[in-house]
Parts: structure tokens; sequence; C-alpha cells
């Protein structure tokens, strides 16, 4: 179609399209939902078998593959060695140009294939055979070359791609994702892997932050009200106006915590039809507010803060008054 000398393609009804993409969307996701349910039946005593082999490796795991399958190999790489499991990847077609000399003497060696037939693979496996590394083949075909020569068999199986031509990896890799997923967690739990050392492993970002920043680390940097309970209205006024947190500790001569008294504390004090004069900070203060320990968790102190409704928490120390941690903190960490 011509309109002012441009041509102009045909507009395809947007109804009509959303129907023919929802269904193949939804019949994508049926078919890989399939080739993950159909796992459950190769969880047999080959898979026990891996997961001891890994839990008690000398060396690392060294996880190669080809194509498509080399790209799940990296993830399940990257998440073996970000649950303490020392991995690397290999890839197959460079393994056979000089990689090889990754694999060392107490490797284990997995190599994951769709169809255990490809080329470099087939090239491959005599070399590793050759080195006595315990080879654990993660495979699609269990009667292929590679299943017949590997020392433990990861049966990741499908009847079918999701792709229309039953061509391009989309079920089978699925498959091989949610296998390796299944060895992590395996050996996460059977190695007491908790979320301290998962902090180790992951120490930048707000998931790093969440596991290893302390309240000991942000109310440091706050300014520390306080007054006893004697002080005049004045002066509580000024303590909280001056340090800036909304907010003052009442403590006694020892520095134990007694109260609290919060900028919304003075407000509603000041809405009464009292005299003013011969207010005192114990007339205001709230006893027994929420306080946390200086070595919990930030996440923690920003779980408190929500579940309470309140934008600062006493940090103390076997009741000691040792400052205040304020939701700002938590937000310019990015915690929120």
């Amino acid at each position: 179609m011509r309109c002012g000398g441009f041509i102009t393609k045909p507009i395809i009804l947007a109804t009509q399209m959303t129907v023919s993409v929802k269904q193949i969307a939804l019949r994508t996701i049926e078919l890989e939902s399939q080739s993950i349910s159909g796992l459950s039946q190769f969880i047999n005593s080959d898979f026990e078998r891996a997961v001891n082999e890994i839990a008690n490796i000398r060396g690392r795991l060294v996880i190669s593959g080809i194509g498509k399958s080399a790209v799940i190999a990296q993830k399940i790489v990257a998440t073996f060695n970000s649950t303490g499991i020392p991995s690397i990847f290999m890839h197959a077609a460079d393994a056979i140009h000089g990689d090889l000399g990754i694999v060392q003497q107490n490797d284990i060696v997995m190599i994951i294939s769709k169809s255990g037939e490809s080329p470099e693979i087939k090239v491959l496996v005599p070399l590793i055979k050759n080195f006595r590394n315990i080879l654990i083949g993660m495979i699609g075909n269990v009667d292929s070359y590679l299943a017949k020569q590997s020392d433990i068999i990861l049966n990741t199986t499908v009847e079918q791609e999701a792709c229309p031509n039953n061509l391009a990896p989309t079920s089978s890799t699925t498959a091989q994702l949610v296998m390796g997923d299944a060895l992590a967690i395996c050996l996460m739990e059977l190695k007491g892997f908790n979320s301290d050392d998962f902090a180790k492993f992951h120490p930048g970002g707000t998931l790093g932050k969440k596991l290893y920043l302390r309240v000991a680390d942000l109310y440091i940097k706050n300014e520390k009200p306080k007054l006893t309970k004697e002080r005049s209205l004045k002066e509580v006024i000024v303590e909280i106006s001056s340090k800036r947190l909304g907010a003052t500790a009442v403590v006694d001569g020892d520095n134990k915590l007694l109260g609290i008294i919060t900028d919304g504390d003075l407000r509603r004090m000041l809405e009464k039809n009292i005299s003013l004069n011969d207010v005192t900070a114990a007339d205001i203060m709230t006893p027994a507010p929420k306080t946390i320990g200086a070595e919990e968790l930030a996440v923690d102190a920003l779980d408190l803060m929500r579940k309470k409704s309140i934008t600062q928490l006493v940090v103390v120390d076997r009741e000691k008054y040792l400052g205040f941690i304020h939701l700002h903190d938590l937000i310019r960490e990015g915690l929120i």
C-alpha cells in the first residue's frame, strides 16, 4: 500500500495477535513444565552417587558442553561456585584445542549434552578417560556414546522440545538447568551450607548487605541523642532537633536505657491543655522502647521497624544505651 509516496505495511489486528501469542506462550510453558516434572523419575542411585562424589571432591568440578548445553554448563558452574563447590567451565571445543589442561588429577568432570553424540564430545571423552577422572554425563540420550562412557549418568531425557519443529534446545536445556539446581541444593544441605556461608561468596550488592551488614556498621555513624529523665522540656526539644534523628533516649546516671522521646511524643504532649513550665523528660518519655543489639543484622532491624511501624530503633548492649539506627540508614544502604 502506498501513502504519500511511502510504502506502508498492513496492520495486524492486536486482538487477533494477542490470542495467538498467548496460546503459543502457554504451550511453551506447558511443554517445559512437563520436562521438569519428568525429571523426578531420574532421581536415582546415580544421582545420589553424583552428589556424594561432588561433596567429597578434593579438586574442582569441571563442567563442559557444546552449543546451548555449554551455556547451561556456565550457569551451573556459577551456581556451584556461589554455594561453596569450586567449579570451572571448560568448552568442549576449546578443550580439544588446548584447554584440556584445565583438568587436574583430583577433579571431577561433568559433560552436558542432549544427544551425547557431538563430534567434539566424542574426541574429548577418551582424553578424560585417559586421565582417570570420574566422568559424570548429564545426558538426554542414555543410549548415546557419552552415556556408555560415563561413570555416572544424570538422565535429562525430554519427550519433546518446546520448539514447534522439535529442534531448538528449549525443554532439554530447561531440564539440564533444573537437574543442575537439584544437585546444587542437595549439596548445600548435605554440607550444611547456611546464610553466613552464602554471604562470604556474595559480599557485593543488596544481597550481600542483607547477609552481612550489621546494626553496628550503621548506628556508629549517627549522633547519639540522650538525656536524663529530670531534664526540662526545652532541653528535650533542643536535643532532638540538634541531633536530627527525630528522637532522643532517656537514660539514668549509668547510661541504662529508661525510655525514648520522639518528635511525635512532643507533638502529642503539646496538644494537651497543660502547663509546660514543669514538664520533664520523665513526663514525656515512652518506657521500654523497641531495641536491637549492635550485632544484629541490619535487615532484621528493618523487619522490626516494619512490623512496629516505627522509623528508628534504640541500639543497646545489655540495657546500656549505645545509639540509634534510623530507617534512613537502611534506605541509604539500599536495603529498601
